[in-house]
């Protein structure tokens, strides 16, 4: 298994896509940077600032919203093997798929770990230098903004497991990225729009991630546009084991249901 590991960790340093996933993640944090310079009390419509607990939970939250993206990193390293057809290689050095299919989950978890620290690495040194220029003291301690941000990495390396179990299950590139894409960046927005519906939201990925970092902004915004009561969310250890959860599951899948199929 560690040679499958090593393996798999040489073919997704050797092509890439390690460097699109570094720049997403220095975009990522950067960006965090960058709009508590400009100060969310500027934007349209207004939102808390920094010198509150809901301003800096509304600026780490926007960076939990780009969690797609690893996710998507994740999927991509998956079905490019499929889409050209270099999975037949890999099943021929590693004749019992579950091995090669456990290391490639296990690899790119791992990747996306990497990057979630890289962009809340960024993140933190941009918020906390974007503050200071500002002369504001942010309004959660430090010790506090570090572990959220610690939260979300963390959430970021199961998400990347998520979108490469996807790509596993379905292998055809296009549709597990839109796919992905749409499920995460859309459709779980869409459901909290949706009287009775939305009373799952808190039990979806999207749900858990945003009570694991203590992200209520968008739920609110939905409820005051609506008219509708916002949203309750998970406790942030309950939101984690529904995360946990859904990654447990999703592996589970991706090992079980390619080892009968047809790889080409």
């Amino acid at each position: 298994m560690i040679a499958l590991i090593a393996a798999e960790w040489s073919r997704l340093t050797g092509t890439r896509l390690w460097l699109w996933g570094l720049l997403a993640a220095l975009g990522s944090g950067a960006l965090t940077g960058l709009l508590a310079l400009i100060g969310p009390e500027n934007f349209t419509p207004p939102m808390p600032g920094l010198d509150t607990a809901e301003g800096v939970h509304v600026m780490l939250g926007l960076l939990g919203f780009t969690m797609f993206i690893p996710a998507l990193l994740g999927t991509a390293a998956v079905t490019t093997e499929y889409r050209h057809r270099t999975i037949t290689t890999t099943a021929l050095f590693a004749p019992r798929r579950w091995t090669w299919l456990v290391a490639k989950l296990l690899t790119y978890t791992g990747g996306g770990l990497v990057y979630g620290l890289i962009a809340c690495t960024v993140a933190a040194g941009a918020l906390f230098t974007a503050a200071a220029l500002r002369g504001v003291a942010l309004g959660l301690p430090t010790s506090t903004v570090l572990a959220l941000l610690a939260r979300i990495a963390l959430a970021m390396a199961v998400y990347t497991l998520l979108g490469a179990a996807v790509g596993a299950i379905l292998r055809n590139q296009v549709a597990a990225l839109v796919t992905v894409g749409a499920y995460l960046y859309m459709i779980e927005t869409v459901l909290m729009l949706i009287p009775g519906v939305k009373a799952v939201y808190p039990y979806l990925p999207g749900g858990a991630t945003s009570a694991l970092t203590g992200f209520t902004y968008l739920a609110d915004a939905i409820a005051g546009q609506t008219g509708t009561s916002a949203t309750a969310l998970l406790s942030a250890p309950l939101g984690a084991a529904v995360l946990l959860g859904y990654a447990l599951i999703a592996t589970v899948i991706a090992v079980a249901a390619p080892l009968r199929r047809d790889i080409t």
